[in-house]
């Protein structure tokens, strides 16, 4: 198969997400796949071994739910993927999709519980601020606004019975550390727990027992997420100290009575089961790279996505057999990852390598920085990293400060220098990439997605003669601009990662801005950028490239007709290409066979 092809086929393999089943009736579940080409969401009754594709739209399918009883299928509609709409549900056997409560005015999602009862809760926002609905659906009754603050609140979770919902705030005005409070359906305040400034609370699940009100959630306490399980009613609390090294996520078996721990540690995840009743901590045994998502079953097994660098996604037991794959060709292979620990300005930094496998270094290099800025980058399959080793290039991936997975201080220490602080770690690694001979220093693209997108453009204006070409997705090229038209979820994370809004800190804003440093940037730029994006709008770009033009600066544009990326296979494959071509032209790589 030629490197095109082979690039090319993973994208177009067929991919899964993890089926996530009703509590209550555990053989109907629900997933995300991209078998016919768009992200949809499947349906999968387990009893009798059938599938069916629920949603059918032009841009794909971002979020759906399944209720405890498995009775109906919720899923989030919006327009072209600006994240602005209504949930609507639909039978699970199908039948007509009707909106989840024809009263119920369109918004920004920000969380959604179902109960075993029959009610839902839904969370909203728009320039009013965030709201929390109880709803009846199928009923008259109107649904009831039961929270609303100015300030970012989100809907954690529902017990089962209906009677306690979670929600989780930044009422104290810092959404990167949210409070958890227990409210009723009628919204009078059940409990709270606030740890103070810095530490936050995160992963909330209720117990899956409909007589259990018991809370798992993630703590802080001491740098890093670990588990807690509170009793909203009584205010009993239970840290559960884990010896295991990296960072801690958890959930419910399925008769409470233990709890499916995963640690990540270095970008690779494992999985252990914690008794509750006697503190017994056993390994699960699964194969060395990521698990993207598990969930125990009722008979005690557990169900689990992974993938590795070199390994293409599937869904497994842990009895070691294959739960379920979707028909078509699987996805090409790809190289190993190597690990790189520099040492940086503000503590060691930790780099992934994927080298080509032909050729000698020093290689053409691709610095691909990831979004969030509380993200990851880890040993999990990326079709794109794939097409970048396959058209020659080393990959070089930096968890710069403000990743996940390194503790809370790592995260967290994004303050006073936003985007320069990250760049500092990208640097310390590029000057490693090209010392130890892995990198040609004439042919290093700076590139990366969303807030690698950001850092993208703002390296090439504080890094000028770093980069021979950058290419940013989706990106902020301007904070105060983007503000004005972000999401209020995005606007409460900018003040929270700030200390204020554009009006209170305008210097901090500029000081991080791209757009304040183009009078310096020398390297070629590809753009990409999304009509309908409601996370890095597309005005701020507009007039960032605007600016550029002025200077008769070197740049290109590939606009598409959708949000924050793209669900439509072919449209990401075309995306590839195109950075590809531009990376290859700047770098003195010839045109692949057949690319424009």
């Amino acid at each position: 198969m030629k490197a095109e092809e082979r690039w090319q086929a993973r994208f177009r393999a067929a991919r899964m997400t993890l089926p996530t089943w009703a509590r209550l009736a555990p053989a109907r579940a629900v997933y995300r796949c991209n078998i016919s080409g768009v992200w949809e969401i499947h349906a999968w009754d387990r009893a009798i071994g059938v599938t069916r594709q629920v949603t059918s739209r032009p841009k794909g399918t971002a979020h759906a739910a399944v209720d405890p009883t498995g009775q109906w299928i919720w899923w989030f509609s919006d327009t072209y993927g600006d994240e602005f709409g209504i949930w609507m549900r639909q039978p699970f056997n199908g039948g007509p999709e009707t909106p989840a409560h024809p009263e119920l005015a369109p918004g920004h999602p920000t969380g959604l519980a179902l109960s075993a009862t029959g009610t839902a809760v839904v969370g909203r926002s728009s320039r009013h601020g965030f709201q929390i609905f109880h709803v009846r659906p199928g009923s008259e009754e109107k649904p009831a606004l039961i929270y609303e603050s100015r300030e970012f609140a989100q809907v954690s979770g529902m017990s089962l019975d209906g009677s306690l919902i979670a929600v989780s705030h930044s009422e104290h005005g810092d959404s990167r550390h949210l409070a958890l409070r227990v409210i009723r359906p009628d919204g009078r305040i059940a409990a709270e727990l606030n740890d103070g400034p810095g530490k936050g609370f995160s992963g909330v699940r209720f117990a899956p027992s409909i007589n259990d009100r018991r809370i798992l959630a993630l703590h802080e306490r001491r740098g890093r997420r670990e588990p807690l399980l509170w009793d909203p009613q009584t205010g009993e609390e239970r840290e559960i100290w884990l010896r295991v090294a990296g960072e801690i996520t958890a959930d419910w078996y399925h008769d409470g009575r233990a709890l499916l721990i995963g640690h990540n540690d270095r970008a690779r995840t494992e999985l252990f089961r914690y008794d509750l009743g006697g503190g017994l901590l056993t390994p699960i045994k699964t194969p060395h790279g990521v698990i993207h998502d598990a969930m125990p079953r009722p008979d005690g097994t557990v169900e689990y996505s992974w993938s590795s660098a070199a390994h293409p996604p599937v869904v497994r037991s842990s009895e070691g057999h294959v739960v379920m794959n979707q028909s078509g060709p699987s996805a090409p292979p790809s190289v190993p990852l190597e690990d790189v620990h520099v040492e940086g300005p503000g503590g060691r930094i930790h780099a992934l390598v994927s080298r080509p496998e032909g050729g000698s270094a020093p290689y053409p290099a691709v610095f691909l920085l990831h979004g969030g800025p509380a993200a990851q980058d880890d040993d999990s399959f990326a079709p794109n990293v794939a097409a970048w080793v396959d058209a020659g290039f080393v990959v070089v991936r930096v968890n710069y400060r403000g990743s996940v997975g390194y503790g809370s201080a790592w995260r967290d220490a994004l303050r006073g220098a936003v985007g320069h602080i990250e760049l500092a770690d990208v640097a310390a690694v590029r000057d490693w990439a090209v010392a130890s001979g892995v990198a040609d220093p004439e042919r290093l693209v700076l590139a990366g997605a969303s807030w690698g997108g950001y850092l993208t453009l703002l390296g090439l204006g504080t890094q000028p003669k770093s980069w021979v070409a950058g290419i940013a997705a989706v990106p902020i090229a301007d904070h105060a601009a983007a503000y004005r038209d972000e999401t209020e979820g995005l606007r409460a994370y900018h003040r929270a990662l700030f200390g204020g809004s554009p009006d209170e800190v305008p210097e901090l804003y500029a000081a991080s801005s791209p757009i304040s440093y183009l009078d310096a940037v020398q390297a070629p730029l590809l753009v990409l950028a999304g009509e309908n994006d409601p996370r890095s709008p597309i005005g701020q770009i507009t007039k960032y490239l605007d600016k550029l033009g002025e200077r008769h600066h070197e740049f290109e544009v590939y606009r598409y007709n959708a949000g924050h990326g793209t669900l439509v296979v072919e449209e990401r494959i075309r995306q590839m290409a195109a950075q590809l071509d531009f990376a290859r032209k700047h770098v003195g790589i010839p045109p692949a066979p057949g690319s424009s």
